[in-house]
């Protein structure tokens, strides 16, 4: 398991880097609209006056044997549903990942929505089905802000658990701050708005995709440490249970031939006594 967690690693951090560019060219095309379409609204950058409700989606595991991977993510996700109840929100569960669902449902947690069997490689379609299920609960108004708790993948060696705001979208996030940049000028057919309103839920489902890719590939990672440990401490069990074999075996030996010798010295001393 610790060799198929390190090739699976080497295929997910792939899947990381070659989602960034698409993050990247997709938020700079947000910037653009947003310099060229001036002031702008939409439901998804609508901060709400009152909220009632925040979704938190937790990304887990569909498998254990990974060490802490899932426990970490699910204690992160409790400090957000914490915070969420000291401001008066009621929170409103989507889980990832069976390890996520189990959790819940153990403790008696209402799971809004839940999504399982994708984990370790998960793919696009998976992330558009969670994606547009948030957007439209976002829409209706079910929740009134959503919270993503991930595991963020930094290295094989170093994972973090995460949790980041993902609706409504900060505002900064798609309309460009820096002021040295020179921006090249853009004719938009159609309608900036227009264009914005089809890439603001795609920014979404990308947010969302990327949090998938982080935690697989954390998942994988975090897995191979495990069972390297359990490998570890395998050897070195065996390595003192043979010593023990080793050590009860040779003084099963030892007495065995101290009663041989025994019996012989008292044979020969039995005779002696016949002789005499």
């Amino acid at each position: 398991m610790e060799l198929i967690a390190s090739s699976r690693i080497v295929k997910a951090q792939q899947r990381v880097e070659a989602s960034r560019p698409y993050a990247i060219q997709l938020t700079d095309a947000m910037e653009d609209l947003a310099r060229n379409s001036g002031s702008f609204t939409h439901p998804l950058l609508e901060e709400r006056q009152e909220p009632r409700t925040a979704g938190v989606l937790v990304c887990t595991s569909d498998r254990g044997l990974a060490g802490a991977y899932a426990a970490n993510v699910i204690k992160e996700a409790e400090g957000v549903l914490a915070s969420v109840r000291e401001r008066g929100l009621e929170p409103v569960i989507y889980v990832s990942g069976k390890k996520g669902v189990g959790y819940f449902r153990f403790r008696g947690v209402p799971i809004e929505a839940d999504w399982q069997g994708h984990t370790e490689v998960p793919s696009y379609d998976v992330a558009e089905r969670i994606g547009r299920r948030l957007i439209d609960d976002f829409a209706a108004g079910t929740i009134d802000e959503l919270h993503c708790a991930y595991t963020d993948f930094r290295s094989a060696f170093t994972l973090r658990a995460t949790a980041k705001r993902f609706l409504p979208i900060a505002p900064e996030e798609v309309t460009g701050t820096s002021e040295e940049t020179v921006h090249p000028e853009y004719l938009f057919e159609p309608e900036p708005e227009r264009i914005l309103d089809h890439l603001l839920p795609q920014y979404l489902i990308t947010k969302v995709y990327a949090a998938l890719l982080e935690s697989a590939a954390s998942e994988n990672a975090a897995r191979r440490r495990a069972m390297k440990a359990a490998t570890d401490n395998a050897d070195e069990l065996m390595k003192i249970l043979t010593r023990q074999a080793n050590r009860a075996r040779q003084d099963e030996i030892t007495t065995e031939i101290m009663e041989i010798v025994g019996g012989a010295e008292a044979l020969a001393a039995t005779s002696e006594d016949d002789d005499g």
